[in-house]
């Protein structure tokens, strides 16, 4: 059994959502600088030198690259012989949430009570925590800055599975259709297949925070996040919804198996920040 301190996990949590406001990662970086190249419409490579030169600012000065400094999410893949002592970890992983949004001055935009009074905690807590139980002895930690611009713009539905592949691509094309300029294109698109009502939408979540680089192991699914991608970019919406064909950086697509009534398909929309960050202990 390995132990680890609650502290540490607050001191990884903190750093983590530090780096992913500040800091967007090279794998995002250097497909906005490709797809510039490749954008015909002139205002849509003025848009990406824009978001581009705004990143590199981001990072050197330590400013946060966004207004919209998120909702925290935090992924927990711990493995089943580790042992956390010194306090909980809920409250741990709530305190860097706390310390990396009060000492980085990023914007705390969590309200305790979703409808009558809407206050604002003041610190950005409580985050949004998922765990899953792995084999092993080290923790893995994804931390997700979610802005609610492109989150307000996420769907889900329930198809049957006679709709099947042309039912979800028809969904998922017409997500990003409705949410034109809304999320602050060009996007990365998770998507959830399969599963239940809310494991869909946790894995079009968990979908947004892939690295860009990352291909699907499955190659059914592979070609059709190439198809999707192409169909996104083919809208017409562009960069900041000026027009072009720079509308979707990535499709990711996870999976997971389902009932035999069931396809249920969630799309969860990321704006091109794409703020995450993770860690492994």
């Amino acid at each position: 059994m390995r132990e680890i301190r609650v502290s540490e996990v607050t001191n990884i949590v903190k750093e983590l959502f530090l780096k992913a406001n500040y800091v967007i990662g090279e794998d995002v970086m250097e497909k906005l600088a490709c797809m510039r190249e490749t954008e015909p419409s002139p205002l849509g490579r003025t848009v990406l030198s824009q978001i581009l030169e705004n990143n590199r600012l981001g990072a050197k000065e330590e400013l946060a690259v966004c207004q919209d400094t998120g909702m925290s999410i935090v992924f927990l893949t711990i493995g089943q012989e580790v042992h956390f002592t010194g306090g909980s970890l809920e409250e741990a992983v709530n305190e860097g949430v706390r310390q990396a949004y009060t000492e980085g001055y990023l914007r705390k935009s969590i309200v305790a009570e979703p409808l009558f009074e809407r206050k604002n905690t003041g610190d950005n807590t409580p985050c949004v925590i998922h765990v899953r139980l792995v084999p092993g002895d080290k923790v893995h930690i994804l931390a997700i800055a979610k802005g609610f611009g492109s989150e307000n713009m996420s769907q889900l539905k329930m198809l049957t599975p006679s709709e099947g592949i042309e039912g979800v691509k028809r969904f998922v094309l017409k997500v990003v259709e409705e949410a034109g300029p809304n999320p602050c294109p060009p996007l990365v698109v998770g998507v959830g297949i399969g599963g239940s009502f809310e494991l869909s939408a946790l894995m079009a979540k968990r979908a947004t925070g892939l690295p860009l680089t990352r291909h699907n192991k499955d190659s059914r699914y592979r070609a059709l996040e190439e198809e999707l991608e192409k169909g996104i970019n083919a809208l017409g919406i562009g960069p900041a919804g000026y027009g072009g064909r720079t509308t979707a950086l990535k499709v990711h697509i996870i999976t997971a198996p389902t009932h035999i009534a069931g396809l249920p398909v969630a799309v969860n929309i990321c704006c091109h920040a794409a703020r995450h960050a993770d860690d492994l202990i």
